[in-house]
């Protein structure tokens, strides 16, 4: 049966995509599982670049030839006509895979030397040096025409040193939002339908690397959108999505991690959630932020002691962040509000839960340092505020991080 066509609309004014509504095709097709690599992990690959070329294919996926005697399969129809498909198009489940796969095997040792990172269509040469770039841009040029691959001019940067690359500015050194997905944020209304909710949460979780204990000022918000929760905009849940919008348009800016500068993290945990910021020491002499991350509690964490809800803040932290940290050049700084945690490693009797995260712990040189609470102001800010989160106990006074 031959699935149903339309068009869509593209960005240029008066350009439409065409598109093929594939969904019955797809279920019965055999998933490639192909991964598609991480953002995260591709603007990891950039942290000492200082130039950058971006280069974008022209025609995408139908760069792919059906396999012959499967195009049948693909077929759309239309007012003119059935019409089978020769190459591979969007809408097919294993469309972006397969692309990625492609790209990857083409552009293969380029990617393994490490000044290469391709996702999908998109390829970004990276340097910190112009002659050597320029090297680098003529060497995959050269494969692109070997493979008969043509590019989109008009899409393309060469040797700038500001790039935005899947919705990340990149500039040497730091990573900051794109202002043209934060242009509307100042004038996104309060959601109306849980679908509204989502979308404002799709965006927020996209860029939750700038926001500090994203968790638990988004969790007002995601309690929205379980099953069978009826919609309903309380004050509480106002707040959150306002202190949101407030936190997306202070435009932080993160620093490119720096394998060679000791790492600090600040950790902090509440009744609801976990918060870590990793921090460097840039050229100025200030300490700056290289990334954030959050963590809500399950039904189980919540019931943890405070000392265990820190310990498990700790942990996930370095288990987010273990490629920059472990067998670094120099200890890993932990500072933490709570006090016990600093002896918990000397500790002679821990249950198997703690015993299991000191274990893991031991992997890395650390130092926990205490810091009164007052002083965590980027982990434990805006989150505990009294009409955020409801009221809980004083969970900061020592404790010896023993079981009963």
């Amino acid at each position: 049966m031959a699935s149903p066509f339309f068009f869509v609309a593209k960005k240029e004014p008066g350009a439409l995509r065409p598109c093929q509504d594939y969904r019955d095709l797809n279920n019965g097709t055999v998933k490639n599982r192909y991964p598609l690599p991480l953002v995260t992990d591709l603007v990891d690959k950039l942290k000492t670049a200082k130039v950058f070329t971006k280069l974008d294919l022209q025609n995408g996926y139908n760069n792919i030839r059906i396999k012959d005697g499967d195009q049948w399969k693909a077929a759309f129809k239309t007012p003119r006509g059935l019409f089978e498909p020769t190459v591979m198009f969007f809408g097919l489940t294993n469309s972006p895979a397969t692309f990625q796969a492609f790209m990857n095997d083409i552009l293969k040792d380029f990617i393994d030397e490490g000044w290469c990172v391709v996702y999908m269509d998109d390829i970004l040469i990276f340097s910190d040096e112009i002659n050597i770039h320029r090297l680098r841009t003529k060497r995959v040029l050269e494969r692109l025409r070997e493979n008969d691959l043509y590019l989109k001019p008009e899409k393309c940067e060469f040797e700038v040193t500001t790039t935005l690359f899947l919705g990340m500015v990149i500039t040497p050194g730091h990573i900051s939002m794109d202002e043209t997905k934060l242009a509307g944020i100042k004038d996104w209304e309060a959601p109306k339908t849980v679908k509204g909710v989502r979308l404002f949460l799709g965006f927020a979780n996209f860029y939750r690397k700038f926001i500090g204990k994203y968790a638990e000022l988004a969790r007002p918000l995601h309690e929205l959108t379980k099953k069978d929760t009826k919609f309903e905009w309380t004050k509480l849940r106002d707040i959150a999505f306002n202190i949101l919008k407030a936190k997306f348009l202070q435009r932080p800016i993160l620093q490119m991690p720096n394998d060679e500068k000791p790492f600090i993290i600040e950790v902090d945990a509440s009744k609801w959630a976990t918060g870590a910021v990793l921090k460097q020491q840039d050229s100025d002499g200030e300490l700056h932020p290289c990334g954030y991350i959050s963590h809500a509690f399950t039904p189980t964490e919540r019931n943890y002691e405070i000392y265990d809800r820190e310990l498990l803040a700790i942990t996930n932290a370095l288990k987010a962040w273990e490629h920059y940290l472990l067998g670094g050049a120099h200890p890993v700084t932990v500072l933490s509000d709570h006090k016990n945690l600093t002896y918990f490693r000397t500790a002679q009797k821990l249950n198997r839960r703690q015993a299991r995260l000191s274990l893991y712990l031991t992997q890395f040189d650390l130092r926990l340092v205490h810091v009164p609470g007052t002083k965590m102001i980027q982990s434990d800010a805006l989150s505990r505020r009294p009409d955020l989160v409801d009221e809980e106990e004083n969970d900061n006074e020592d404790i010896v991080m023993l079981p009963d």
